[in-house]
């Protein structure tokens, strides 16, 4: 590392440590900056637009599709995990789910499934732990359970140095070092601290420095970028500003993904709060319209399929539970509508024959359906403008 490119002394210190290599010992927080005008306005539009997310569910629209929770969950999954370089798409974790016990999952779809654990078991911790190191702690447990960097003490954080940089490099020629075992815990104690104090900062913004000064911080082995995306989604559920975990965040971070790593790391050399505030609030207006239209179009597909489906209520079931998963066999909607196999299989015939659902494997045994208007509703969410 560098220690010539920390230049602000208000951002922290480069330490020699007892190695010899240089660390980065993060200020401890709140940070000292001033929201000018034009931040105050991206926080106005965030704000705005988050609440747009929320509203989704007291309009009706998520109550009477709350199989579209799983959708966002899913996506977010999919996508922090893609930042960390897992190649899983998200049909290949919905087909996953519908094949459950008949294949042995990969890597990479291990990780994004553990993903989805991690999120939806956080949001159920919430009612019982803040946001906070021991609730990390246990999001990190779930998240590298059998995975790769699973042999690097899971829910524990780090007894020894580790670093960022690209592949072949060492402590000494990495980008960025994180603060030594010694200062962490102390960092981490602050880090908690600051997030559990209220009505000081915008949400949004306390969000936004919340998840920089734990990418600073650094405290696991491995896993640490997951950890802090999930805790974005869970500190804004702890606020009161999602009411689930529909912000899939990590779709703008993974297509803005150079630009997210050169500011956090400006935070850290130059003490840039204000264009890292700038990204994240971006980055939450340009989601959550995402959500709110792709919602709207979801729904508007439901209604065009259930128009079709008049009289049949057992069809009408099937689809909607094709909503949260496109894929389905013959046992699996016998299962979800409580029903015969043979009674299943005449919904999903009527389902082929109006072309909502399709075929996908050509064999006589074994075969999975596709809802393939929906999974493409799913997978491709409407270009934003701006």
């Amino acid at each position: 590392m560098n220690a010539k490119e920390f230049r602000s002394p208000q951002a922290g210190k480069c330490i020699r440590t007892t190695g010899g290599f240089w660390a980065f010992v993060p200020a401890t927080l709140p940070p000292s900056f001033d929201l000018d005008s034009v931040t105050t306005l991206a926080l106005s539009r965030a704000d705005a637009a988050l609440g747009e997310v929320a509203g989704l569910t007291m309009g009706g629209v998520v109550g009477r599709m709350h199989m579209l929770i799983q959708t966002f969950a899913r996506r977010e999954a999919v996508l922090s995990s893609r930042i960390e370089g897992t190649q899983t798409q998200l049909d290949d974790l919905l087909m996953a789910e519908v094949r459950k016990g008949s294949t042995t999952p990969d890597r990479d779809l291990r990780e994004v499934q553990n993903y989805v654990r991690a999120l939806h078991e956080g949001a159920g911790l919430l009612k019982k732990l803040p946001i906070a190191t021991r609730l990390g702690r246990q999001l990190h447990a779930i998240l590298m359970k059998g995975v790769r960097g699973g042999d690097r003490t899971p829910g524990e954080f780090r007894k020894v140095q580790n670093f960022i940089g690209a592949s072949g490099d060492t402590v000494e020629s990495a980008k960025y070092v994180p603060p030594p075992v010694e200062h962490m815990h102390q960092l981490l104690s602050n880090w908690e601290e600051y997030v559990n104090t209220r009505d000081r900062w915008p949400d949004l913004v306390q969000c936004a420095i919340m998840h920089e000064q734990f990418e600073a911080i650094h405290p696991f082995q491995d896993g640490n970028g997951r950890v802090g995306r999930l805790l974005i989604t869970l500190f804004l559920m702890e606020r009161k500003r999602l009411p689930q975990p529909l912000l899939p965040l990590s779709s703008f971070i993974e297509s803005h993904r150079r630009e997210y790593y050169d500011l956090l790391q400006a935070v850290r050399t130059d003490g840039e709060w204000t264009e890292w505030i700038r990204y994240f609030l971006a980055g939450i207006t340009h989601t959550s319209r995402q959500v709110v239209a792709q919602v709207r179009i979801m729904d508007g597909l439901r209604r065009e399929h259930r128009d079709k489906l008049t009289g049949k209520h057992r069809a009408r079931s099937l689809l909607d539970e094709l909503f949260s998963n496109p894929f389905t066999t013959v046992s699996r909607a016998a299962q979800r509508l409580n029903t015969t196999a043979p009674t299943a299989r005449r919904s999903i015939d009527l389902l082929l024959k109006l072309g909502i659902l399709e075929e996908t494997t050509g064999k006589a045994w074994g075969r999975v359906y596709v809802a393939r208007s929906i999974l493409n509703a799913m997978e491709k969410p409407p270009a934003m403008e701006g």
